[in-house]
């Protein structure tokens, strides 16, 4: 008999690509990963992985197995999910994965809610940015995903998954209090075309999007510094090295020396949350989006 547990981390080794990759996605140390792929070759009888350089890659058996296995989870999902529907209550584990400022300003709500209205339900929330979030949830690492893309920068979704939309959450341009235009009532982009900009770093798609909109409006972005938090991007901006968009979701006090101005055509981020579509039955997911859509009135309402 196939052990699920040790089909699942197969699943993870073949989706990650490594054994160390695969405990992170599990939560788990790279040993225990190794003493399930261990067990599993000693049920088979088969050899799964064999050593590539410092890593390892699936053999032709593991490869067969592990397609195998995708199926497999998948059906125990769905499987999973009918029961849980039929029972009709929210319990069990629920994997969350969240943007850095969603985790911020929507979760400590939403999870207090969780916890008092569904008892038997354990939500366990991770820091994740919206493209690996996605991939997350696709994989299956993750349950249900809170994600976002802005008002002219869709966020590509694959096939397979359900999205609820949350909030929108307005963005403002943050710059130094002594900045020309820090006492005015509303900017446009274009007025920050000398100014050096505080981004997101490289790669991430509030990035892509930073540079997408600034060249939309005719300004070639010039880079500054980079930074994942917005605190952190809001204390450079108040030793006075650049100018950043800041979004209001998550944002908390402005420290001392730095003005936040509407831009005068809204830019807004649009927040949902994405969960895989053969688990659409689940009470847990709907629970969820519940206590987070609520958590997000919240927001809107301040």
């Amino acid at each position: 008999m196939l052990n699920l547990d040790r089909l699942r981390t197969l699943s993870a080794v073949a989706r990650h690509g490594s054994v160390s990759a695969a405990a992170d996605g599990l939560h788990v140390t790279t040993s225990a990963v190794s003493q399930q792929i261990a067990k599993l070759e000693r049920e088979t009888g088969q050899q799964l992985l064999a050593k590539n350089g410092r890593g390892v890659r699936l053999t032709d058996a593991g490869r067969l197995l592990a397609d195998h296995a995708t199926r497999i989870l998948s059906q125990v999902e769905l499987a999973q999910a009918e029961l849980e529907a039929h029972r009709g209550q929210a319990v069990g584990e629920l994997r969350l994965g969240a943007f850095p400022t969603a985790a911020r300003g929507l979760f400590p709500a939403a999870l207090v809610a969780l916890r008092a209205e569904h008892p038997q339900l354990r939500a366990r929330l991770t820091e994740v940015e919206p493209d690996e979030s996605v991939r997350g949830v696709v994989r299956g690492d993750i349950d249900l995903a809170v994600v976002l893309d802005w008002y002219n920068r869709p966020l590509s979704l694959p096939e397979g998954l359900a999205k609820a939309p949350l909030l929108d959450d307005p963005a403002d341009v943050a710059m130094p209090s002594t900045h020309p235009l820090a006492r005015r009532r509303s900017v446009e982009l274009e007025e920050f075309a000398d100014d050096e900009w505080i981004s997101w770093p490289q790669g991430e798609f509030c990035h892509d999007w930073l540079m997408f909109t600034l060249r939309s409006k005719g300004v070639e972005p010039r880079i500054a510094h980079m930074a994942e938090e917005h605190h952190t991007q809001l204390g450079l901006i108040a030793a006075g090295l650049g100018v950043a968009v800041a979004p209001r979701l998550g944002r908390g006090p402005v420290p001392d020396g730095v003005s936040v101005v509407p831009v005068r055509h809204t830019m807004r981020r649009h927040v949902y949350a994405i969960w895989r579509a053969d688990a659409d039955r689940r009470p847990s997911i709907r629970a969820a989006v519940g206590a987070l859509r609520a958590a997000g009135k919240n927001v809107e309402g301040c």
